[in-house]
């Protein structure tokens, strides 16, 4: 039996949905074979999700995950691997003792894509982002920081002070190479600070394995309280519902100890790049392709946009003709993965909404989409079909210009006067693919605006001719 001092700590920094359906899910599993020498700690780094943070609290930290196959059928877990729920304080002292002590040997991080403030040449995009100075200055100050890189900071600090040891750092978002970025951000934020100390004694204590995460994870509904209390009679508000696929590919480099998470699952390599290639381009950027097509046309859901004859036809082209065949060779077999990832998007169980994965473009054309336009065209080889990507997200963001999507956008890395800039241009076309942010070395290539162009026509044609808005006049048609 594990008694309290042989127990140790993975401090999660970010305790939303995803996190607590994929990885507090595989230690759960891990915990159900016996193994309970590791638990999680864990809270957030702003004042969000106050209420399921009371709820996780009030529960101890356990919470119900509802599982969705693509047929429909439901199952219901209680998760208990979290045993300790971190209340937010800005100085974010509960976070710091817990990361200061020895039993803490990985500290792991959710913050979407956009919270860590990386251009196109993986450099910390300081002008851009004024919470990164306003960090430097609290840090300065001896105040925690609130972004990843400040928190962070903040807690190796206390830990290195400590003499705590060794920990490894987890990225778990859908970062490409996102153990090696996170970590140079890191250390471009310490060096910033002037802390050559901690600099030097991160390289020396830390590693920062890639990873690669996947497991559609819904915004959680009251509707999922309510099936949880008609299924197991529990009144649970932290409840929350995932699709029953579920993977985790991690490179095997922790600085002080792991789970065995080999025993549920998770797969431990050597190097996770086909891996990551393969989920960034076949399916997250597909995700945003159906998420941006599907809201131009009215649409609520992804499954409804991924059973849309013509949405399903755009992103199936975009793998098939533009992406797969810069990912070979690969270890995967991308024409299967391709399938099994629009039958995934396809499951009308998940409701995952248009509004959820349609956040962020100004992270997800420079992560998910650029990377397959400038290896094609380093080919020499056409980008028709990718380009339908961009040129939709081009059609969204004029609506959003327009004050015409139906929800509330968010983006963390747009600037929303460069963005409305580009919609109220002479040429919107020319003015999006100049911009650097979304571009970085491309932007302003002849290519790629002629394809935009391209791309942009037919993608008015599509949302000119599709049923649901065909007849309905220009105004709902892709400016």
């Amino acid at each position: 039996m594990t008694t309290a001092q042989d127990t140790l700590t993975i401090l999660h920094l970010g305790l939303g949905s995803f996190h607590r359906a994929h990885q507090a899910l595989y230690l759960h599993q891990l915990h159900q074979l016996g193994d309970t020498r590791w638990v999680l700690a864990g809270g957030n780094l702003r004042p969000d999700m106050q209420d399921t943070i009371a709820a996780l609290q009030a529960q101890g930290g356990a919470y119900t995950l509802e599982t969705v196959t693509a047929q429909g059928e439901r199952s219901y877990t209680r998760v208990e691997s979290i045993r300790t729920v971190v209340p937010y304080t800005p100085d974010l002292a509960g976070l710091i003792a817990i990361a200061a002590q020895p039993g803490t040997r990985i500290i792991s991080f959710t913050v979407t894509e956009a919270g860590y403030y990386l251009d196109s040449r993986h450099q910390l995009d300081w002008a851009s982002a004024p919470d990164l100075q306003a960090d430097l200055q609290a840090l300065r100050e001896s105040r925690a920081g609130s972004t990843i890189y400040g928190a962070l900071t903040t807690l190796l600090r206390a830990r290195r002070q400590a003499g705590a040891g060794a920990v490894t750092l987890l990225n778990c978002d859908n970062l490409r190479h996102n153990g090696d970025r996170s970590r140079s951000g890191l250390l471009q934020f310490v060096q910033a600070l002037g802390d050559a100390d901690l600099v030097a004694w991160i390289e020396a204590h830390t590693t920062s394995p890639n990873a690669m995460v996947d497991r559609i994870t819904p915004r959680p509904t009251a509707e999922v309280v309510q099936r949880v209390q008609a299924a197991t009679g529990r009144t649970d508000p932290a409840a929350l519902m995932g699709e029953s696929f579920i993977q985790w590919v991690i490179e095997d480099r922790f600085a002080n100890g792991r789970p065995a998470w080999e025993r549920v699952g998770v797969e431990l390599v050597e190097s996770v790049a086909p891996y990551e290639e393969a989920k960034i381009r076949l399916l997250n950027a597909t995700h945003s392709c159906i998420a941006w097509a599907g809201t131009l046309v009215g649409y609520r859901f992804i499954h409804e946009g991924t059973h849309d004859a013509a949405i399903h036809q755009l992103a199936f082209d975009y793998v098939t003709q533009d992406t797969i065949p810069v990912l070979q060779p690969s270890p995967i077999d991308l024409a299967v993965y391709r399938d099994v990832v629009l039958e995934r998007f396809g499951n009308p169980a998940i409701e995952d909404t248009n509004q959820r994965v349609a956040m962020d473009g100004y992270s997800k054309i420079p992560g998910f989409i650029a990377p397959t336009i400038r290896e094609r065209l380093a080919r020499g080889e056409g980008i028709a079909a990718v380009a339908v990507l961009p040129a939709l997200f081009l059609a969204y963001l004029q609506r959003w210009h327009a004050g015409r999507i139906p929800y509330t956008y968010q983006d963390q890395a747009m600037d929303p006067a460069a963005a409305h800039a580009i919609c109220e241009a002479a040429d919107p076309v020319a003015a999006f693919a100049a911009d650097k942010v979304l571009w970085g070395e491309l932007a302003g290539d002849a290519r790629l605006v002629q394809a935009l162009r391209t791309a942009s026509a037919q993608v008015a044609a599509f949302v000119a001719r599709h049923p649901r808005t065909a007849g309905l006049g220009s105004s709902t048609a892709a400016q």
